[in-house]
Formats: C-alpha cells, sequence, structure tokens
C-alpha cells in the first residue's frame, strides 16, 4: 500500500500537467480566432468570417474534453492544497479561453450582414485595426504569466487592459457623430460591437490573470484600481 501511493499521486500529476498543456494549447487557438477575426472584419472578408465561425469547433471539443478530465481528477483523486488550487484555476481558466473563442464567432457573424459595398468610415477600422494586436497581446501575456506561474505578469494585465478600454470608448465616441445616413449608423453599430467584444476578450484576460494569482499565492483577489496604477512602469 505503501507503494502504490506514491504511484498513484505520479499519474495524478502526469495527468494535471497534460491537462495544463492542454489549456495553454487553446490559448494558441483563440489567438489564431483573434488574428482572423479582426482581419475578415478590416477586408470585409465573409470567406475568412466562416473559417473563424467554423474553427469555434476545436475550441468548443477541447473546452469539453478538458473540463471532463479536471472533473474527474477531483472526483476520483482528491487533490489538495496546491494541486487544487491548480485544478480550480483551470476549470476557471478553461471557461474564459472558450468565451473568448465566442467573442471571435461574435464578431465574424457581423461581417456578412454589413453587406459587399459598406458605408465604410476609415477611422472606426483604423481604431479596430489598433484593438486586434493588443488583443492578441493580452492573451499571450496571460498564457505566459500562468505557465510560469508569474503573479506580477498576471496583474501587469490590468493595466494592459486599459489600452483597450480606452479604444473602445473612442469608437463609441466616434460612431456618435457618424451622421444621420442609416446605412453608416448600421455599420458604426457594428464596429461599436466589434469594440465590445474585443475589450470583453480583453476582461477575460484579467480574469484569468486572477486565477493565476490565485494559484501563485493561495488568495483570491479581484484586480482592481488600475487607474492609480497608470504612472507605473511597464513591464517589458
Amino acid at each position: 500500500m505503501a507503494v502504490s501511493e506514491p504511484r498513484t499521486r505520479l499519474v495524478f500529476h502526469d495527468e494535471l500537467e497534460s491537462l495544463e498543456g492542454e489549456v495553454l494549447s487553446m490559448f494558441d487557438l483563440v489567438v489564431g480566432m483573434v488574428d482572423r477575426a479582426v482581419e475578415c472584419v478590416l477586408n470585409q472578408d465573409v470567406e475568412l468570417a466562416r473559417m473563424v465561425i467554423e474553427s469555434d469547433d476545436r475550441v468548443d471539443g477541447r473546452y469539453l474534453d478538458v473540463n471532463q478530465g479536471l472533473l474527474n481528477l477531483i472526483a476520483l483523486q482528491a487533490p489538495v492544497a496546491t494541486d487544487l488550487r491548480l485544478v480550480f484555476a483551470l476549470l476557471y481558466t478553461n471557461v474564459h479561453v472558450e468565451r473568448i473563442g465566442d467573442l471571435c464567432v461574435n464578431i465574424a457573424k457581423l461581417v456578412p450582414l454589413a453587406g459587399e459595398t459598406p458605408p465604410i468610415v476609415p477611422e472606426l477600422l483604423e481604431l479596430i485595426e489598433k484593438m486586434g494586436p493588443q488583443t492578441r497581446s493580452q492573451i499571450e501575456q496571460a498564457k505566459l504569466a500562468l505557465q510560469n506561474r508569474d503573479a506580477d505578469l498576471a496583474e501587469h494585465l490590468v493595466i494592459q487592459d486599459d489600452v483597450l478600454d480606452d479604444l473602445n470608448k473612442e469608437i463609441f465616441r466616434k460612431a456618435l457623430t457618424i451622421g444621420t445616413d442609416e446605412d453608416r449608423r448600421e455599420w458604426a453599430m457594428h464596429m461599436t460591437l466589434i469594440g465590445r467584444y474585443l475589450e470583453r476578450i480583453g476582461d477575460h484576460t484579467v480574469d484569468i490573470g486572477e486565477q493565476t494569482a490565485f494559484v501563485v499565492t493561495g488568495e483570491f483577489r479581484e484586480f482592481t484600481d488600475a487607474s492609480a496604477r497608470k504612472n507605473t512602469a511597464p513591464r517589458p
């Protein structure tokens, strides 16, 4: 009996490591979805939008597999202490990454609604274009923080997210001044929704960062008061 227990725990850690690897690989999937979602908006590419929508099946399938695997670990292995924190953090992170994929789908679904020759306002597209790399960067930062158990990098996401918040607000402000033409107003409304979806993706990366900090410190807390930290020197 004394010999079997260490072996059981070794199997448990192997399974947990494998599931964490699956979650980390999901970050890469949604990064690609974000890139393609923004590209299809900028180029009014309906075919690429369709590919974004279809690619969400891979994220959903992996989400279900990881979720079931983590629940099995809880039921069969009864993890404790740091292991238990990691299991629960991965469960929540898994949800956030899956929802990022859903938001990319929401963006892609708006592209065909604009028609073949939408009344494009360049200033709004420029803001969407700026949000794309920032969103990608935050997803990659959230992944790196979790992978390296870097609580400081995780918390820095809340400062990074201010950039997306400001761009989203600027899109909304410009959309309000678009004029009275019905087609232009409808197109601007779509751009406002897209800006909001990208801003929500940023919020999900902050939530993932909070889960990483929980794993590292053993204390869950929301990252707050970002405005008071704006003058803090950014991390490289």
